[in-house]
């Protein structure tokens, strides 16, 4: 679908790179830039097989790189020339770095007016806090999202998938980038686009902010129907030391779970006070510690009931349905062997790519690009000697 878009991902690590692969997936031709002998600094992370790293291989398939080293000169003038032919350029370095390198997207409109430019920090291009450093779990902290989510007694808990890097900052900038590309093929300029990870957080808060601008309620965890406050909606330890996660917000799916559970007298009980809540909870916790993880499938098997198995990631991966939806594939290591990766989410006509790209050896492409940009092989031999690839 998108065969014709042409991107220079100048990203690193995980939001950037998660961001074009998504683009990628569908077709966005996506050409990796990376300094010269370091790139990407995922390419050296542990774990690794057949002597890739298996962080890097997660996120840069269907992409080529080259490597170039933009604080020289002849480098930024490779970079201008290859603005010239590209839709998009995706950043995520701190607030000012890339205009002291003299590419920001000033700059870069003057080379090339329809440019689509989009920069993905934590924080943002200004304000208080754009030249703060920080990760996942302190954007997770700055923006809300720990002190809604924890433990009964609290305690904030550190999420298993990279929210702020993914949903905050990842897939806000894909879908700006192909609302700003529909703008651009119907005639509009290129613009600037400002991607803040923690102002992706902040507007998640939908539903919880109603708590809040509606009542003057300030949510912590277990205090609200989203996240833990009531008793059809909470997450309870079974006999054996797992988990069932309860999701039985409508008066139907309460009653099924209640009938199943063999506690009718409970359907009566599904809403009231903070008090009754916390009461509640705590006789469904003793009616779930009865039984097994496993009992509880059988039991609420077909009933309709919108409670399931907290699953780990293993159980994920064998699960007929994930298989079915294509979700994963098996991507062949150069040296032999191969190792299970995971598929796009998006299905197109009821299929799902699985002949991905490999992900690219650091400046495979080096002497592919320079070629096309009309440079020689003198000219390639002389950048290589003065390390400007």
């Amino acid at each position: 679908m998108l065969k014709d878009l042409r991107i220079l991902d100048l990203t690193r690590l995980l939001p950037g790179p998660y961001c074009t692969m998504i683009l990628a997936d569908h077709g966005a031709q996506v050409l990796k830039l990376e300094a010269p002998e370091e790139g990407d600094y995922i390419r050296s992370w542990e774990p690794k097989i057949g002597g890739f790293s298996a962080l890097f291989l997660a996120v840069n398939r269907n992409k080529k790189s080259l490597t170039l080293n933009l604080k020289t000169e002849a480098g930024r003038e490779i970079f201008f020339r290859l603005l010239r032919e590209h839709d998009v350029v995706v950043e995520s370095f701190r607030p000012g770095v890339m205009e002291r390198l003299g590419i920001d997207y000033h700059q870069a409109k003057k080379i090339n007016d329809k440019i689509i430019y989009c920069s993905i920090t934590g924080y943002g291009q200004f304000g208080p806090k754009a030249d703060k450093a920080g990760h996942d779990l302190n954007y997770l902290a700055e923006t809300g999202v720990l002190h809604t989510s924890g433990c009964e007694d609290g305690r904030p808990v550190v999420p298993g998938i990279q929210v702020a890097d993914i949903a905050g900052g990842a897939l806000y900038a894909s879908n700006a980038i192909l609302m700003a590309y529909v703008a651009v093929l119907q005639g509009r300029k290129g613009m600037h686009l400002d991607i803040s990870m923690t102002d992706g957080l902040v507007s998640m808060f939908s539903l919880l902010s109603a708590y809040f601008f509606a009542q003057g309620q300030d949510p912590g965890p277990n205090e609200t129907t989203f996240n833990g406050g009531e008793a059809d909606y909470q997450v309870y330890r079974t006999r054996d030391n797992q988990y069932m996660a309860l999701g039985a917000l409508e008066s139907k799916f309460w009653r099924n779970f209640c009938e199943a559970a063999d506690r009718p007298d409970l359907i009566s009980r599904q809403k009231g006070s903070s008090e009754d809540q916390r009461l509640l909870r705590q006789e469904v916790a003793e009616i779930f510690a009865r039984r097994t993880r496993k009992e509880w499938e059988q039991i609420l098997e077909g009933k309709n009931a919108c409670c399931e198995p907290v699953a780990s990631l293993s159980e994920v991966v064998a699960n007929d349905h994930f298989k079915a939806r294509k979700m994963f594939y098996d991507l062949p290591l150069p040296g032999g062997g191969s190792i299970r990766q995971l598929n796009s989410a998006i299905m197109v006509d009821g299929e799902k790519r699985l002949d991905h790209c490999f992900p690219p050896k650091l400046g495979e492409h080096t002497e592919e690009v320079l070629l096309s940009l009309g440079y020689g092989a003198n000219d390639i031999d002389l950048f290589r000697r003065q390390k400007v690839v």
